[in-house]
């Protein structure tokens, strides 16, 4: 979804998004800028990891950072239209979503949208090293980035990818520390005045808590292999 936005933003045609099981995918589009699309994929990764970080720290923002979730996966699904495995995740995540949103009032929307933003933060530092200091394989967007500047090779800018994502992960920690310093019962009584759950009880909690954490399991494990 990074390399698309960053397509749109620079005129980019976008033909295509597929995921793929392996732990990877690939963003099809004709134009833009190739400056901007490559790096695209780690560094847009990283910084929306952080910024749900920093909404993990709270609940009404962790409700406005799922309704952002969810416009991009519209998004996806739209880039996506054939790629059978695309919809299954995303349908699949978009569940979780719901499900969370009426788990204790919506506060366990804040551990999945932190695990979220963590996954995404982290698999960006192992993806950096493993592309481009370890070049474990022969292509990659650090590989075609380094073909279009022609100054340093790849490993130069994984690096410094690396240190940019480090960066954007350490940042989102301690401003999701610094701007949300409520106690989890402010929280809740805030977010009961912020989109909140109709009807939703503690009776009702305690009935979706297990098929909920078995389907995070599932779809982690889903998403992980």
């Amino acid at each position: 979804m990074s390399h698309a936005f960053m397509g749109v933003l620079t005129c980019a045609r976008i033909h295509s998004i597929e995921l793929d099981p392996d732990e990877g995918g690939a963003t099809r589009m004709s134009g833009g800028i190739p400056w901007l699309t490559l790096p695209a994929g780690y560094l847009g990764s990283g910084f929306i990891g952080a910024a749900l970080i920093v909404c993990g720290f709270d609940t009404n923002a962790s409700k406005v950072a799922s309704l952002v979730l969810a416009a991009f996966f519209l998004f996806t699904l739209w880039w996506a239209r054939k790629d059978w495995l695309t919809w299954v995740l995303i349908l699949g995540m978009s569940g979780l979503i719901v499900l969370f949103w009426f788990v204790d009032g919506g506060a366990a929307l804040r551990y999945f949208i932190l695990f979220m933003g963590v996954m995404s933060c982290m698999y960006v530092l192992w993806d950096i090293v493993d592309d481009t200091i370890d070049r474990k394989i022969n292509g990659s967007d650090a590989s075609s980035f380094a073909d279009i500047c022609g100054c340093c090779p790849s490993q130069v800018w994984g690096v410094i990818w690396l240190i940019i994502a480090f960066c954007f992960f350490a940042a989102g920690i301690l401003i999701g520390i610094a701007a949300f310093k409520q106690s989890a019962a402010q929280q809740a009584e805030d977010a009961q005045h912020f989109l909140p759950v109709p009807g939703s009880n503690s009776a009702i909690c305690a009935s979706i808590s297990f098929p909920v954490l078995t389907l995070v399991v599932t779809s982690t494990w889903i998403l992980l292999q």
